[in-house]
């Protein structure tokens, strides 16, 4: 397999319904949370990648547009975009679905970098 097809193969799609548990004062889901929820998108999409064990070292600019209200559904998207030696960077885009109205729009976007690690927890090559 090409390294173009592992990409469009391991592009990961997560779904979540926005409920009270997951909301803060204003009645729209908690930022912190949409953040954990792209974090662990992300680490879905470089292992789904190379199929290794991987750790957060860093994350890019989070573009936060639009709240998100409760009762929402929201789709997060992870997409490689760019691989290093033993490094991944992964896209994490969130989108904003209504329940009863056919309505989608991209609402928070980054970029995480994650480091492929041995069982010794050293770094080791993605390929």
């Amino acid at each position: 397999m090409t390294i173009a097809e592992k990409i469009n193969e391991s592009e990961t799609h997560v779904f979540k319904v926005v409920f009270p548990d997951t909301t803060n004062h204003h009645n729209t889901m908690f930022g912190g949370r949409i953040l954990m929820m792209m974090t662990e998108t992300a680490f879905m999409t470089a292992t789904r990648f190379c199929r290794k064990s991987f750790v957060l070292v860093s994350s890019g600019q989070i573009d936060f547009t639009k709240p998100i209200p409760a009762g929402s559904l929201v789709e997060l998207v992870g997409r490689v975009e760019r691989i290093g030696h033993t490094s991944i960077v992964i896209q994490v885009e969130v989108y904003l679905e209504k329940m009863r109205e056919e309505f989608r729009e991209k609402v928070v976007s980054g970029s995480f970098t994650l480091v492929a690690i041995d069982q010794d927890n050293k770094p080791e090559p993605i390929l």
